[in-house]
């Protein structure tokens, strides 16, 4: 009976520690009421934030400029100096767009590198997004940030430059825009950027740096942060997302390394119309408060002139602290755990308190809670995505109720190992069964010093479960009390990547949680092994699990605030006068049947020039549309010239109704482009490479019209075609359109809501060829081949 009440109190320890653990990595109170003038307000924040999201503030959109006037007027009232920095970019992706960047900047006492603050104002397009939490947290926690720095007086030596950038969901365009044309770019050490990728949830600080990053972890030790949530595994990981942040188009164009500083829980909402100011985490917003406020007040007095090292640190966060260590103890804290591991198994076969038949037999257990945890987890979701289809409706993969599919599958794993490890005939076998899970974490410890050294924090948790190890082999016993103290680094490093890998990356990866389940269950096998009646606990566990599915299940459904994303387009062709409308949807629902019927033909055709989205997402199904009289752009050939063997082209697109975005593509190879003046980054080889046939997508403001400049072969015939796409669709006079149930919403990441055409490059009238420089030998035979082939086009 005592067992039975010692495995419940260690239960409820680790149950206290894991809560302790989570609710210590960000804030939980905020000020009600108004903080003093000298410290950051969350509330002055979120008043910021509502007045900036009270509408979609898109790039192109009536209120991105709104916006942009009101960060302006912010800035004045701190007292500041703000401007505007405009001009075309094109980036790499071929994204290209007038930005227009609001600066500002504070002097310092010295001629020194200057520190930069970095958050983007446009929000994401198409899907209709607020940009409450991406990126209006970001700006409001700038400005409330400064304003109490400079309340303060505070005396700083280092110059701080304020960068509200624009176009960031675009293409990371303003970020480029100020890295490569401005003057201040040359003056700035360091970035802090603020961003999100969901609502809520801690923040996480990912550093980018461009070699080593030993002077940047020390930096921001010194900054002495309460909240600190962080790994230097994270950055591997946050390299795996399909997504950049302007802080990339720093360190890779500009050489300038930096910090992230993102959210990214309730992911569900991220780029959606969801993303308002109600959803935004309060506490979330005051995390990011407790990172910039004084780390403002560090760096603003730290030398970043020469930020770059030679030397990289393994670096994690525990509850109000920030550890590292340099890459160079990797390999001999590995050495001193394979060396206390044999040690510890040489005691113990000395003493005959570990058998090699048991020890063998000790790898069946813990590969079988790996194969079968693993198993049903993969399986299990899978089997959860044909039950319920609509979750084939969020492109990002983590569902309203992610949650409590995270909590019931680990849940549902744990029961499996306490049945795997249920057998406890001999007494103290636990310590037996614990040789397996050392050798395995430790062979994988092998594999992360010679592939990824920045997870080396991950021994650690090893040497900790190895003492427990060699206490039970010096003594002959074991001591709870002690296992659960040495338990703690097990919960505080491995715990957080189990719920944070599937809200980041999607419920898909829900079987990664369940072998790091595993893997942490295995390394605290001489608390759980020494639980009498594992079945019961399994039982126990199961039960949680069924409890969380059932949750999850009474959740499944749309409602308001977490509602259906469903997509719909009007697509007109220019060249054969047709009408379609289509939709990126798997699943329809009465909003898209009411346009495409309930048995809608195959898109594919409409796939030949693919539309970029982030996921990769295509159109699935269409059906007939009535014509409707759209003014088509109109297209003018304004320099057509052979000069040897290249065919020089100048083509002025001119919209003749509001757009938003051109596509153009080109099955024709084509060089040295220029677009509205801006030459194209590294485009010949994504063409010769036959990625894409997509040129450029220009998201148009003001109405602008695009201007291509390049060249082919003269022996090529050019074969370019256009989609001209406004994000009208819902309020535009011509179509008479229902509206959403108030449990839809447009679907993010794709192009949707919008009325577009689409058609080969070719003038719309008259021709007018103007022939450059002809060469000397055969001048008449040239302008005729050059008439015969225009013509032919």
């Amino acid at each position: 009976m005592k067992k039975n009440y010692t495995s419940l109190y260690s239960m409820l320890v680790l149950v206290a520690l894991l809560t302790g653990i989570f609710y210590f990595m960000m804030p939980q109170k905020y000020d009600a009421t108004e903080a003093p003038l000298s410290e950051f307000s969350t509330n002055r924040a979120l008043v910021k934030v509502k007045e900036m999201t009270a509408k979609p503030h898109y790039v192109g959109s009536e209120n991105h400029e709104v916006v942009a006037q009101y960060l302006v007027k912010e800035l004045q009232n701190l007292g500041l100096d703000a401007t505007f920095q405009e001009g075309f970019t094109m980036t790499e992706k071929g994204t290209l767009v007038k930005s227009k960047n609001v600066l500002a900047r504070i002097k310092g006492s010295a001629n020194s590198k200057a520190l930069l603050l970095l958050s983007h104002y446009d929000s994401a397009p198409h899907s209709y997004s607020h940009g409450a939490s991406d990126d209006a947290s970001g700006v409001a926690t700038i400005l409330e940030s400064v304003r109490a720095f400079l309340h303060t007086k505070t005396k700083h030596k280092n110059d701080i430059i304020i960068l509200f950038s624009d176009a960031e969901e675009l293409g990371l365009n303003g970020a480029a825009l100020f890295v490569t044309q401005h003057k201040w770019a040359k003056e700035v050490g360091l970035v802090l950027n603020f961003e999100a990728r969901g609502s809520g949830g801690p923040s996480y600080m990912l550093m980018e740096t461009n070699k080593g990053n030993a002077k940047m972890v020390d930096g921001f030790s010194d900054g002495k942060l309460h909240y600190s949530v962080s790994n230097s595994l994270m950055y591997s990981i946050y390299k795996m997302l399909p997504n950049d942040t302007d802080l990339t188009v720093f360190r890779e164009s500009g050489k300038i390394q930096g910090f992230n500083f993102a959210f990214i829980d309730d992911h569900f909402d991220y780029h959606t119309s969801q993303d308002k100011y109600e959803h935004l985490d309060p506490k979330t917003l005051a995390h990011q408060g407790t990172y910039l406020f004084p780390l403002l007040k560090h760096f603003s007095n730290s030398d970043l002139s020469n930020l770059n090292s030679k030397q990289d640190k393994v670096y994690f966060s525990i509850p109000f602290s920030f550890l590292s260590y340099p890459f160079e103890w990797v390999l001999p804290m590995l050495i001193i755990a394979f060396g206390l591991f044999l040690i510890f198994i040489f005691i113990g076969l000395g003493k005959q308190l570990l058998r090699v038949d048991e020890i063998i037999k000790g790898f069946i257990p813990i590969l079988g809670s790996l194969i079968i945890g693993g198993g049903i987890t993969f399986l299990g979701w899978k089997t959860l995505l044909a039950i319920y289809p609509q979750y084939n409706d969020v492109l990002h993969g983590f569902t309203y109720n992610g949650h409590d599919y995270i909590y019931g599958f680990v849940c549902l794993t744990l029961a499996i190992c306490f049945l795997f490890y249920a057998k406890t005939a001999k007494k103290y076998l636990e310590m037996n069964q614990m040789i397996a899970p050392l050798f395995i974490w430790l062979l994988l410890n092998i594999g992360i010093f010679l592939k990824l050294k920045g997870a080396g924090f991950l021994i650690i948790p090893v040497i900790f479960s190895t003492f427990m190890l060699g206490y039970y082999v010096i003594t002959q016993k074991t001591n709870s009390v002690l296992n659960l103290i040495l338990a703690v680094p097990t919960l505080v490093i491995l715990a957080p990547f189990i719920q944070m890998f599937p809200i980041g990356l999607g419920l898909k990866i829900l079987v990664g949680s369940s072998v790091l389940t595993v893997l942490s269950f295995v390394l605290l096998l001489p608390i759980f092994g020494s639980f009498t009646q594992k079945k019961l606990w399994a039982t126990l566990f199961f039960l949680v699990a069924i409890a969380f599915f059932i949750k999850a299940h009474q959740s499944s459904d749309y409602v308001y605030g977490k509602a259906k994303p469903n997509s719909l387009v009007y697509v007109l062709n220019a060249d054969t006068n047709k009408a379609n409308w289509a939709t990126y949807d798997t699943n329809l629902d009465e909003f898209t049947k009411g346009y495409l019927g309930e048995n809608p033909k195959d898109a594919k055709s409409l796939n030949t020039n693919k539309l970029y989205s982030k996921y990769g997402s295509e159109f699935t199904f269409m059906s007939d549309a009535p014509l409707k009289n759209i003014a088509k752009p109109t297209i003018e050939f304004l320099k057509d010239s052979v000069i040897g063997s290249q065919r020089y082209l100048k083509i002025k697109l001119s919209p003749n109704r509001k757009v938003n975005r051109y596509d153009i593509f080109s099955n024709t190879k084509i060089n040295n482009l220029r677009a509205n003046g801006v030459k194209s980054i590294d485009l010949e080889s994504k063409i010769s490479g036959k990625i894409s046939n997509k040129i450029l997508s220009y998201y148009v403001v003001d109405n602008l019209p695009l201007e291509l400049e390049f060249s082919i072969s003269s022996n090529d015939k050019l074969d370019m075609n256009f989609v001209e796409s406004s994000f009208d669709l819902m309020t535009n006079p011509l179509f008479s359109m229902a509206k959403r149930r108030d449990w839809m919403i447009p679907t993010p990441f794709v192009l949707t809501d919008a009325v577009i055409v689409k058609g080969k490059v070719k003038a719309s009238e008259k021709l007018e060829i103007m022939v450059g420089y002809l060469p000397p030998k055969n001048p008449t035979k040239v302008v005729i081949d050059t008439l015969k082939q225009s013509v032919t086009e």
